[in-house]
């Protein structure tokens, strides 16, 4: 397919004739209702596939004395939630399904058809069933899907629970696909005494999570939404240790590119990006198989040529030494510098520069991420008062704050960005904030502590494509990214993500991401060239052109509805944040 092929895709395919259809592994159930809510707000059609961590939850109707037994001593949540139903339980092995959607009234029009969409999405598990020469069956005024075997009680082997709101559904169905059965013994699943659960591997059935996914992803095309262009995405299946890049093991940089080492001043135009020698290490062959399984190679040469415009000038000027004189001086450390950021060069020298909170030692390993791994140091608590001073005495407008993973951290570092953007705030009452903030591990307390000190903008990035996030962030989550961002939308402030692509994403992909992003309320995208640090980091698949990038902000933006999408080759994350914080 030719770069004019890729442009000329789904230019005439509406968004509300799409079904984006996501396999998101395993995923909290707090984080996963975060995402249901905000997708619920927006008007695009989503299906979640995902498994959850023991959880029992509770519908509107349930009963606590259906919970007869100690799940608090299993280790298991109990959460109450707004589907109909009673109790029931979610855990591995079990696949739910979240159909977050436009759901048609009676006859096309009016209120929606409760009934008839319950019957839809049981109609998804029953057509799944029929596969494997299994007859799934309703049984009246008990919704889900059941199985009848002669001379036996029915037993329950998938769980519908739902709730239409505004003609909008949320929640879904649960079935057990090899789910450890002993779970629903602490309960009476559904309220229902007289029957039983099962699973398909109690029913003799023996299939893969893979395989049901996939058969779900064609019933719900069919029946949840029949005139819909399916999407998919997919999470990638099975990563090991040993899969990831050299530096996602712990092996360290490996032999450095010229961007992630010390230059000196040049005259004339510098590739940022050449390495020291055109010397390649291999790529280990169990990575060289697992990137073939992802449909991604080996890549571009390390140290090969790069295109013109991945060039930039080198230029100093009295500003740009200024504030790196000021930032050595009262010991803060900036992104700009950690990173090696192409565009070092020209936000210094308009006095717009990003630092990095909690030190320079990151506790996770991106394989695209050229910040040091070590074990971090201690919490410097006077740094949000040298950076508030140090944005002061450089006259900045706009303060962009970035942080390094503290996962060693209770509050994963949330308190000093908090106390950072307070201090700013305190000091200098003219000057915008934006944080680009890990994702905490998802806690929503933490979360909200950032949200709490009034940040102009929540900046989380996405970085890659559904199928690439284990191999490119292997301590992250997509699915964990898109609550973060949800919650703070929901928090009440503005969101940012951005993706870097060239590590073997389709556009295609990048658009699916996009529509995510959007779906969960983020307002501003970034998206630019990812640039390979050093020969143990994830290798450059191939270089985007400038007019893809020009196609993705139009997509973004006159498509997808984003208000403002950053897109070139050299755009990065902070990259011009206060001149489009501005735009909003």
């Amino acid at each position: 397919m030719t770069v004019t092929d890729r442009l000329a895709i789904d230019t005439t395919d509406s968004e509300s004739s799409r079904l984006h259809i996501r396999w998101l592994g395993r995923v909290g159930y707090a984080e996963a209702w975060s995402l249901q809510k905000s997708l619920f707000e927006s008007t695009n059609d989503h299906l979640l596939l995902l498994e959850h961590p023991p959880v029992y939850t509770l519908g509107r109707s349930g009963q606590m004395a259906n919970v007869i037994g100690d799940v608090d001593a299993l280790g298991a949540d109990i959460i109450r939630v707004d589907r109909g139903g009673d109790v029931t339980f979610h855990g591995p092995g079990q696949i739910v399904g979240y159909p977050i959607m436009s759901v048609k009234g009676k006859r096309g029009g009016g209120m929606a058809d409760t009934v008839a969409y319950v019957r839809s999405v049981e109609q998804v598990v029953i057509d799944v069933l029929a596969e494997f020469g299994l007859t799934g069956s309703r049984i009246d005024g008990n919704p889900g899907v059941w199985i009848h075997n002669a001379g036996q009680q029915p037993n329950k082997i998938a769980a519908v629970g739902v709730r239409l709101s505004r003609g909008r559904s949320m929640h879904g169905f649960a079935l057990n696909v090899e789910t450890d059965l002993n779970w629903f013994k602490q309960i009476v699943p559904c309220g229902i005494q007289d029957k039983g659960v099962t699973s398909l591997r109690a029913e003799g059935i023996e299939a893969s999570m893979e395989q049901i996914v996939d058969l779900i992803a064609h019933a719900a095309s069919t029946n949840l939404k029949p005139t819909a262009r399916v999407v998919r995405q997919d999470n990638v299946w099975n990563v090991r240790p040993e899969d990831l890049s050299a530096f996602s093991r712990g092996l360290g940089p490996g032999l450095p590119s010229e961007q992630a080492r010390p230059k000196p001043p040049q005259p004339e135009e510098a590739d940022v990006t050449n390495s020291v020698t055109p010397t390649s290490r291999p790529v280990p062959v169990r990575l060289r198989g697992r990137l073939d399984q992802a449909g991604v190679g080996e890549g571009i040469e390390f140290g090969a040529r790069k295109p013109s415009w991945m060039k930039v000038k080198l230029q100093t000027s009295d500003t740009f030494r200024s504030l790196k004189s000021t930032a050595r001086s009262m010991d803060l450390t900036t992104v700009c510098e950690e990173a090696g950021c192409p565009n070092i060069f020209e936000c210094w020298n308009e006095g717009t520069a990003t630092f990095m909170l909690l030190g320079e030692r990151c506790t996770r390993a991106c394989g695209f991420c050229l910040v040091d791994t070590r074990k971090p140091g201690p919490v410097d608590h006077d740094e949000p008062k040298r950076i508030a001073e140090a944005i002061a005495e450089l006259d900045l407008r706009f303060a962009v704050l970035t942080m390094v993973a503290r996962d060693d951290l209770a509050d994963g570092g949330a308190s000093i960005v908090a106390e950072t953007v307070r201090a700013i705030h305190s000091s200098c009452d003219q000057v915008g904030v934006e944080v680009l903030i890990s994702d905490l591990q998802g806690s929503e307390s933490a979360l909200q502590t950032v949200c709490d000190a009034e940040p102009e903008i929540i900046n989380h990035n996405i970085e890659t494509v559904l199928r690439l996030q284990r191999a490119v962030r292997p301590s992250a989550s997509y699915a964990r990214s898109l609550g973060v961002l949800a919650r703070a939308r929901q928090f009440g402030r503005t969101t940012k993500s951005g993706l870097i692509v060239g590590m073997g994403e389709t556009f295609e992909e990048v658009v699916a991401t996009m529509t995510d992003l959007a779906s969960v309320g983020v307002g501003i995208v970034t998206v630019g060239q990812y640039l390979r640090p050093t020969s143990n980091h994830l290798p450059i698949q191939r270089w985007w052109e400038p007019s893809e990038f020009e196609e993705l902000k139009r997509i973004g933006e006159t498509e997808l509805g984003i208000q403002h999408v950053a897109a070139s080759p050299l755009t990065r994350s902070s990259h011009h944040a206060g001149s489009i914080a501005e735009t909003l």
